[in-house]
């Protein structure tokens, strides 16, 4: 795979309640992703970011919520997420800090 591709795969970790349960629970981080991400790619790309082993990824299409303001109805983007579940021992840490 293209590794300029695999750079471009992750967009932002996705903290949540949900997320943050999951990370201490099950040993998943939650990321946004690019639409047009596969499984494989995500699995690489957290493995050449952040040098940890990946046992793991499951992917979600989320649906853009429908929104009324005082212009009418809008709509927010749809997007997708990435669980990816980290081999126990490991650790992604996203704030720079040991």
């Amino acid at each position: 795979m293209n590794q300029e591709r695999l750079m471009n795969v992750l967009l932002q970790p996705h903290i949540s309640e949900k997320s943050t349960l999951l990370a201490d629970s099950a040993n998943q981080v939650v990321f946004k992703v690019v639409p047009s991400a596969t499984r494989v790619e995500v699995k690489k790309a957290v493995e050449l970011l952040f040098n940890v082993e990946v046992e793991g990824v499951q992917v979600a299409n989320v649906k853009g919520k429908t929104k009324r303001t005082s212009f009418g109805t809008g709509r927010r983007k749809d997007w997708k997420k990435a669980y990816v579940r980290i081999k126990a021992g490991q650790d992604i840490n996203f704030m720079g800090t040991e």
